[in-house]
């Protein structure tokens, strides 16, 4: 590709060689003359001289530091991740049925879609247009995977689970595990069935071993755009909004609600039966007990300290109490 593709595709100005072709994308440090480079971060704006890329995408305040050919604009970040589809190397699987796939009889497969070695399908799943199955994958009675989302190699889904188009499932995810309902009975726990499944829209990722439970009657639901990380569990009956963002460890117990647009950072906590509204940003590990009505940042927890510090402190909280009565007393006195 050109530089004078590449800057007509994303709307870029070009101060350089229009037919200047470039093989791939690389950091200002390891960038070879054949690769185009970004600047998003003015903490590495000193490695901009030393750069061998034939052309840095970067905010047009920054060009003029630039030796070597820039692509302008106002959010470099948001071009960079574009440009990423371009050089993206992912290997794609062939279409069709794989001969060591089993699909069952009663599944509904596009004939442009791909099945990969041992995924088994199950009757009732339907298969999108451009959907792909990665090997060893499990695809539900009546599942339905919407046109052109990837399952990676090794997920699980369970039945009556709905994706939207252009998903992207990662290895080891479970979507449409039993959400963790019990009943105490007289000889212990007894089991609430989980008669709800989940339902997923369009555009959403969901990363590497991340469970999102069926719901207990109703469907748990991840709306169009929602991006969730690594390691995340959602329980049952949840509702994630549009657009919202789930950084890697976060947990999510039964039937919380989060608005659109949100993002929760890493290790965050969320008890049950809670709602977050649109615009709400959670530091991490933070563990939400209340609900949250107005947008804004919000944190608790106790920031890093050395271990001598943190113990001193420790005993400071377990006197709080005794310092609150001993001040009420006082205020009793005046």
């Amino acid at each position: 590709m050109t530089l004078g593709e590449l800057a007509q595709r994303f709307d870029l100005q070009l101060d350089g060689d229009a037919q200047r072709t470039v093989s791939g994308l690389a950091t200002l440090a390891s960038a070879g003359p054949d690769d185009i480079s970004f600047l998003s971060n003015k903490k590495y704006a000193s490695q901009l001289l030393d750069t061998r890329a034939a052309a840095v995408i970067l905010h047009p305040d920054l060009a003029s530091q630039c030796p070597v050919a820039t692509l302008a604009t106002a959010d470099p970040y948001l071009a960079f991740a574009r440009s990423t589809a371009l050089f993206d190397r992912s290997p794609a699987q062939p279409e069709g049925i794989h001969p060591a796939a089993t699909v069952s009889p009663g599944a509904v497969i596009a004939n442009d879609a791909s099945i990969g070695p041992n995924a088994v399908v199950e009757a009732g799943a339907r298969v999108g247009s451009g959907a792909s199955i990665g090997a060893n994958a499990y695809i539900g009675h009546n599942t339905e995977i919407g046109a052109g989302t990837r399952i990676q190699p090794g997920v699980v889904i369970y039945h009556n689970v709905k994706l939207g188009a252009r998903c992207r499932v990662h290895s080891q995810a479970v979507l449409g595990a039993d959400g963790f309902g019990f009943a105490p009975g007289p000889g212990g726990w007894e089991k609430i069935h989980q008669l709800g499944g989940v339902s997923i829209g369009d555009d959403v990722e969901i990363g590497a071993c991340t469970t999102i439970d069926r719901g207990a009657l109703d469907d748990t639901v991840i709306e169009d755009g929602a991006i969730i990380d690594n390691l995340v569990q959602i329980a049952h009956n949840c509702r994630i909004g549009k657009n919202t963002a789930i950084a890697g460890c976060t947990g999510l117990a039964g039937s919380t609600i989060i608005g659109a647009n949100c993002t929760l950072a890493g290790g965050v906590g969320v008890v049950g039966h809670v709602e977050i509204c649109d615009g709400v940003h959670v530091t991490g590990m933070t563990m939400v007990t209340r609900s949250i009505t107005e947008p804004g940042s919000y944190s608790s927890g106790t920031p890093m300290a050395t271990t001598r510090e943190w113990r001193k402190s420790a005993v400071r909280f377990s006197q709080l109490e005794r310092i609150q009565q001993r001040l009420a007393a006082l205020e009793k006195k005046q």
